[in-house]
């Protein structure tokens, strides 16, 4: 049975300062597909993962559960979640975002508060706390539950365990072991040996351009240290 398509790229090209760091790229993702995305710095990456929010205008076709992420972005990311490379500025409280994000994604909040305790984050006692307070790591975990706790049909992760203690990091491989088995994860990351077991397709990045698109390797070797 043929899988179903969530995101549809095709002739996809973003330019910065005239050159072209996505270059008429095309590829699509399916429901089941964990995707580990990788590439060295500049690849596109990034680039890509914000096309697919509709963070950028672009040249070229993209689709994301058969909408457009530029104008039909809020229904887009009501069923996509994201943990960014870098934690926006924000200067909510740590409560103000839980209510904004419980409110617009209907996540759960007893899950949240359940994945917060897994990741040793004791939000109620940053409650009052400014996001922008937090250090590296706790807001690093903030964005993690959230994400998790929304159950998307699409997560997109850019890196995510960068700011991530190593028993963090186990718990947040353990509940993408948990996904449920139609959810596109898409997994940007420079190393992928840690995340071996979790994906199921290869998809390298060099200079906005695909180089390898294949199913996972348990044999691929990269020179990288641990995820």
């Amino acid at each position: 049975m043929e899988r179903q398509t969530l995101i549809r790229v095709e002739g996809l090209t973003k330019t910065f300062n005239k050159v072209n760091v996505i270059d008429n790229l095309s590829i699509r993702f399916h429901a089941g597909d964990r995707i580990a995305l990788i590439g060295q710095n500049g690849a596109g990456k990034t680039t890509l993962i914000r096309c697919i929010l509709g963070l950028y205008t672009y040249e070229g076709f993209l689709s994301v559960l058969n909408k457009n992420p530029r104008t039909q972005r809020e229904e887009v990311l009501q069923q996509v979640g994201f943990v960014p490379q870098m934690p926006p500025p924000l200067a909510m409280t740590v409560k103000e975002i839980m209510h904004f994000f419980s409110v617009i994604t209907e996540s759960d909040r007893d899950t949240f508060y359940r994945i917060t305790d897994d990741l040793n984050l004791d939000v109620k006692k940053h409650w009052n706390k400014p996001f922008l307070k937090l250090s590296g790591g706790m807001k690093q975990k903030l964005l993690v539950a959230l994400a998790l706790s929304r159950r998307p049909k699409i997560l997109l992760m850019d890196e995510p365990t960068a700011n991530l203690d190593p028993a963090a990091r186990k718990v947040l491989v353990r509940y993408l072991e948990e996904l449920p088995s139609d959810t596109l994860l898409i997994l940007s990351s420079h190393r992928v040996k840690e995340i071996a077991h979790l994906v199921n397709r290869l998809v390298e990045m060099d200079l906005g351009k695909i180089v390898v698109d294949k199913a996972f390797d348990d044999d691929y070797h990269t020179s990288d240290d641990d995820f």
